[in-house]
């Protein structure tokens, strides 16, 4: 079975990819832009906020280790889908959270686990899902941004928190 591919925006990009490069059945995971109207945007284009862009992951996932809904069911697991336009202190519409669907049958998938967050979120999770309508690669230094640098300081006090609440929610997903 091929692997499969969805973008996740969850916040500064970051802290996604710190999680789902933990995941079992996660091939890559690469921080992008997505959704906006630049092409090929930088980084301080987009945290000028006129872009459009999203600040996302991409992530490649072997679907005979782990479904989309377990993908997606990590994601809501792992950042706040209630704020608009923001996580923690990361304030903008780069921050929304979004679903980005690579393929019009992970939409059904999607739509559940987001009519389930949604009712233990009591109806107020604001994650847009939405067709992938382009995506360009962040900028190399923020690749593996965590890994690098676990001891920075947003790492250390925000990304850092989101790792270990991954690891004791989903302890059978961490890849070991």
């Amino acid at each position: 079975m091929a692997n499969e591919q969805i973008t996740l925006g969850g916040g500064c990009f970051w802290c996604t990819e710190a999680v789902f490069e933990m995941v079992e059945g996660v091939r890559s995971v690469t921080s992008g832009y997505a959704n906006g109207h630049v092409p090929n945007p930088t980084y301080a284009q987009i945290c000028e906020g006129d872009t459009g862009h999203v600040e996302v992951v991409k992530v490649e996932f072997d679907p005979a280790s782990i479904t989309l809904r377990e993908v997606l069911e990590i994601f809501f697991a792992t950042h706040d889908p209630t704020t608009l336009n923001r996580q923690g202190n990361d304030v903008g519409t780069q921050y929304r959270s979004g679903i980005y669907l690579h393929a019009p049958e992970q939409r059904s998938v999607a739509e559940a686990v987001l009519a389930e967050a949604q009712k233990g979120h009591g109806g107020r999770v604001v994650t847009e899902l939405l067709p992938l309508d382009s995506w360009w690669p962040a900028e190399d230094y923020h690749q593996h941004y965590f890994a690098r640098n676990p001891g920075q300081g947003y790492c250390a006090f925000v990304v850092a928190p989101k790792v270990e609440k991954f690891k004791r929610t989903f302890k059978a997903r961490v890849r070991v």
